[in-house]
């Protein structure tokens, strides 16, 4: 538990969420955080549930913030009609009986009545989330596979990248750089593989590299400390928060940075700074909500459409596009202008 609640309004990220809720579960071990940015009685607040071995309390409730309003922004550039929310849940060690503890989060989720929707992130599988959904109906991505479109986004977003910086949104000998080859990344991976002249990879697991290198054998693996250090067109981040700091910054070679991992900014002066240094940094929110749109469309349709869902992602291109143009135009960086696009829509859900 976190020692002093008053060091939740200290956090950067906090703004006002409308609740931040602790969960206990003595008996099967759990422990977390529960997150809504935004939302009503009238309009749900969707995020994932991830399962991490965070170092303290604190940094899992700082996550769980964090998360909670970038699903916000997301879900407001991806124009869905709901707010933003993040759940946590602590790995202390290895997990007893997962089911048990699976089993005690759902009826955890269950108290929201609804207002919270949730489904798969890091430390959750597919598996795991129709075991949740034996306990609870609030749980999504059963039929949808958010990994896929996920990918897919992400893919419509770099074709929108590099038309803007190549002049041609063809992937033909484009070179990549992907940091974490978990889902997202091997999905990208298996998007690019055919077109690209040069792909590095870089992953903390030691065997999701190995398969990933037995699956595509002409990738490169470089150590985790040098992915940013590698000269080419489009650094994809598909790890977890933070990889694009002070530090990281100063290495950067790369025209474009695209990828799917949530807060990959240390803080939004980041994206300035690179905005400088003549990079593109496409906002992340905008480019990976493939897997949101795709879990919407399933909690708000009874049927499941691969083609209506594929229909709806296409127009992350489209809402990029935009967001360039503006930023181009009112010389701001892509992060400022798609951030006060974004506020003004989820700011009017009280």
């Amino acid at each position: 538990m976190v020692d002093d609640l008053s060091k939740i309004k200290k956090i950067k990220a906090f703004d006002n969420h409308k609740l931040v809720t602790y969960i206990n579960d003595n008996h099967t071990g759990l422990q977390g955080f529960i997150a809504i940015h935004r939302g009503n009685s009238k309009t749900p607040a969707f995020g994932a549930t991830r399962i991490w071995k965070y170092s303290s309390s604190l940094e899992a409730l700082t996550d769980a913030i964090r998360l909670a309003r970038t699903m916000s922004f997301k879900a407001a550039l991806a124009g869905l009609k709901c707010g933003g929310a993040k759940a946590v849940i602590i790995e202390a060690g290895q997990i007893g009986n997962r089911k048990e503890l699976l089993k005690s989060y759902a009826e955890k989720v269950n108290f929201f009545g609804g207002h919270f929707i949730t489904g798969a992130d890091v430390g959750i599988s597919q598996n795991d989330v129709r075991i949740l959904r034996r306990f609870s109906p609030y749980f999504v991505g059963v039929k949808a596979d958010p990994v896929r479109f996920t990918g897919l986004g992400l893919l419509y977003a770099i074709q929108a990248c590099v038309k803007e910086v190549f002049a041609s949104e063809s992937l033909d000998g484009r070179s990549f750089a992907i940091q974490g080859v978990g889902k997202v990344g091997s999905e990208l991976i298996k998007l690019v593989y055919p077109n690209a002249s040069k792909i590095i990879v870089a992953d903390i697991n030691k065997e999701t590299l190995k398969n990933v290198k037995k699956r595509y054998p002409k990738i490169k693996v470089v150590s985790v400390d040098k992915i940013h250090n590698q000269k080419v067109d489009i650094f994809s981040p598909c790890a977890l928060s933070n990889c694009l700091n002070t530090e990281s910054i100063k290495r950067l070679k790369f025209s474009i940075i695209v990828g799917g991992a949530n807060n990959q900014l240390e803080d939004d002066t980041i994206a300035e700074k690179i905005y400088h240094k003549g990079i593109l940094y496409a906002p992340d929110y905008v480019v990976n909500a493939g897997g949101l749109i795709s879990v919407y469309d399933e909690y708000q349709n009874k049927n499941y459409r691969i083609k209506r869902v594929e229909k709806k992602i296409s127009h992350i291109k489209d809402t990029l596009e935009r967001i360039l143009e503006h930023s181009k135009r009112s010389n701001k960086s892509p992060l400022e202008v798609a951030n006060k696009i974004a506020e003004r829509y989820f700011n009017s859900i009280t």
